[in-house]
C-alpha cells in the first residue's frame, strides 16, 4: 500500500475508536473513491447497516453536487426509519470537498450531527 492510503487508514482507526453508532443514533459512515462516494447508516451495537446510498445513481453536474444529493437521499432514507440524529464518521478523509458536501446535504434534509 502507498503511504497516503496508510495515513488515511490510521486516521480512520483513530476516529473509529471514539465514534460508536447505536440503533437510535447510528453512525453515518462515508467512503470516497476516485469516481464515486458512498454513505451508510450503521448500528454498531448489532453490526447492521440500516441504510446505504451510493453515488452511482446520482444525477448532478459534478462529483460535489452528486455528493450533496447523496446526503439528501440518505437523510430521506433515515427519516423513513424515524432516525433524526447521527454521528458523522468521515472515514479518515479530510472534511472538505465531497465529504463536506455530503454532510451539508444531510443536514439540509434534516439530519442532526
Amino acid at each position: 500500500m502507498d503511504d497516503k492510503k496508510q495515513k488515511r487508514i490510521r486516521r480512520h482507526k483513530k476516529i473509529r475508536s471514539r465514534i460508536i453508532g447505536t440503533g437510535k443514533v447510528p453512525r453515518l459512515s462515508v467512503f470516497r473513491s476516485n469516481k464515486y462516494i458512498y454513505a451508510q447508516l450503521i448500528d454498531d451495537d448489532k453490526g447492521v447497516t440500516l441504510a446505504a446510498v451510493s453515488g452511482m445513481d446520482a444525477k448532478g453536474e459534478n462529483k460535489t453536487k452528486k455528493a450533496k444529493e447523496i446526503g439528501v437521499t440518505l437523510a430521506k432514507e433515515a427519516k423513513k426509519k424515524k432516525i433524526d440524529s447521527v454521528v458523522f464518521d468521515r472515514g479518515g478523509f479530510i472534511f472538505a470537498g465531497r465529504v463536506k458536501a455530503l454532510a451539508e446535504g444531510a443536514r439540509e434534509a434534516g439530519l442532526k450531527f
